[in-house]
């Protein structure tokens, strides 16, 4: 009898996007995908954390209600080592689910952070998941630094976006990889856009968060605008985001890659949740044919 390979999960960073990853996740398992272990960075790390460890129709139910106007409760304005805090955002994560200790899961989990002094690579494979999880999501500039263990740790995505080296160290033979950087820049902005409709007005703080606003700047013509402070800083992270996604994922391929295609989807934009746990289950779909090669 031939042995089923171990099989490693690996979740890309992407901020709203993330909720794309439970769509995926619940496509590849009504098709008999099921991991052996799972590696994340950042969003793909909170995801991965709550699926390792049984409680993902409870993360699904609860993003599919958000509101913007909850999003927005939930950012505690804070000027020290970023814009947002975070402790009333984890407050509700650790009132909502169960915070395991990594040890205690029936699936193995691991998730990537970046040392601030240093710019290492960290793995952390010990301790409560949602303070693995704080430290894996601490986008540099939104969300305050985490100190773990006497070093500062900010988001995974900086070093390592889409994990797929960690799964294949922790054992993984085949690796499924979740990369949600596809859809961010060039062609695919204006994806979905009507770029002959008329020019709209300006959008609120919270609109300039969209990656869409920036790419209809140059769309229509006309003479270049300076964006907002929001869409430089968010943009800039995207660019960097997935030069290094695709930088390690040429030198360490995963053996099928997922690619969402959400274009035109903010980075703070969690309320749309439905729309990415859809386009997840599409982006599934269109590899099929190599998952049933690959793995089925």
């Amino acid at each position: 009898m031939t042995r089923k390979p171990r099989i490693g999960l690996a979740l890309g960073s992407g901020s709203a996007r993330g909720w794309a990853h439970i769509g995926a996740i619940r496509a590849l398992e009504e098709r008999g995908v099921k991991p052996d272990l799972i590696c994340g960075t950042s969003i793909g790390a909170l995801v991965g954390a709550v699926y390792a460890s049984g409680q993902l129709d409870q993360l699904e139910s609860w993003v599919t209600g958000l509101a913007w106007t909850k999003v927005v409760r939930l950012m505690d304005i804070t000027w020290r080592g970023g814009l947002i805090r975070g402790q009333r955002l984890f407050n509700l994560f650790r009132a909502t689910f169960q915070d395991l200790d990594i040890s205690e899961l029936a699936i193995p989990f691991g998730a990537v952070a970046t040392e601030l002094a240093s710019g290492r690579e960290i793995w952390l494979r010990h301790g409560k998941l949602l303070d693995v999880v704080r430290a894996s999501i601490a986008t540099p500039g939104l969300f305050t630094p985490v100190v773990h263990e006497g070093a500062v740790l900010v988001d995974g995505a900086l070093v390592n976006p889409v994990p797929v080296s960690m799964c294949r160290a922790f054992g993984a033979e085949i690796v499924v990889a979740i990369d949600l950087s596809w859809g961010k820049l060039g062609a695919y902005r204006n994806m979905g856009r009507d770029l002959t409709a008329p020019a709209a007005e300006a959008p609120s703080w919270l609109g300039r968060l969209r990656p869409g606003w920036l790419g209809g700047l140059h769309a229509r013509g006309e003479e270049p605008r300076i964006p907002s402070i929001f869409e430089v800083f968010n943009t800039a992270l995207d660019i960097v985001e997935q030069r290094v996604a695709r930088s390690r994922l040429s030198g360490e391929p995963a053996d099928v890659l997922i690619t969402p295609l959400l274009p035109n989807f903010g980075t703070m934009e969690y309320h749309r949740a439905k729309e990415a746990i859809a386009e997840g289950r599409a982006a599934v779909e269109r590899m099929m044919p190599l998952i049933e090669q690959v793995i089925l």
